[in-house]
């Protein structure tokens, strides 16, 4: 990962944290400045979208075109995504205790994003059962494709088919409720993009300390 783009997202997180806590915010029944919550929670969960994204792009490709840093790449964005996952529902569940009166309401979009975490742990858990690496790799590949096939519908499409309190599912207004003069968005998508880095920032790391691993390990064995 470029120098730069280290900085950048240094900067943006530093000024999501400054703005979202500090900033204006519109005075809403029920959720009050509790709506804060959204300069971390939803760009979290942006995050993990992008980085399982470019987990099944680099799970495709070592389909396509075996190798190790494919595997490896698409392992770590993997893992990266889910730690913004965890965050995410964590967050949530802080939000919702304050907003809903309790941390877990059993809402579909709760429920889904739940389940969908649970399949990428599943993942990791299908690695970790597989002992020979070429087969460890191949399976785990098709398996990541499908997790991320079965994340779409559980977060973006079933909650709004049915009847949720969450703000854009199941008929309720989005991010515009919130939003009444524009001025979340002024710290909002800055989040969006600092969190998105900053998961990119991990991975990137995380894949290095790996493939440095292996070649020391190949080394030895040499």
């Amino acid at each position: 990962m470029k120098t730069w783009l280290k900085g950048v997202s240094i900067v943006l997180l530093g000024y999501t944290i400054v703005g979202g806590l500090l900033m204006d915010v519109p005075r809403l029944n029920i959720v009050n400045e509790t709506v804060r919550a959204l300069y971390f929670h939803v760009p979290m969960w942006f995050g993990m979208v992008a980085l399982f994204l470019v987990s099944t792009i680099y799970s495709i490709q070592y389909l396509r075109k075996p190798s190790f840093e494919k595997d490896t790449r698409a392992v770590e964005y993997a893992n990266t995504g889910l730690l913004l996952g965890l965050l995410g529902i964590f967050t949530g569940m802080i939000w919702a205790n304050y907003t809903w009166g309790s941390p877990w309401h059993g809402d579909p979009k709760q429920n889904g994003a739940a389940i969908s975490l649970l399949v990428y742990l599943a993942y990791f858990v299908l690695r970790g059962s597989v002992e020979n690496e070429d087969q460890r790799a191949r399976l785990s590949a098709v398996y990541n494709i499908f997790a991320f096939a079965a994340m779409i519908p559980l977060i973006f499409i079933i909650p709004r088919m049915t009847s949720s309190m969450h703000p854009g599912s199941g008929g309720n207004p989005g991010f515009n409720m919130y939003d009444l003069d524009s001025k979340m968005r002024m710290v909002f998508y800055p989040a969006v993009i600092g969190w998105i880095l900053l998961g990119v920032w991990i991975a990137t790391l995380r894949i290095r300390i790996r493939i440095i691993n292996e070649k020391l390990l190949n080394l030895e064995n040499e």
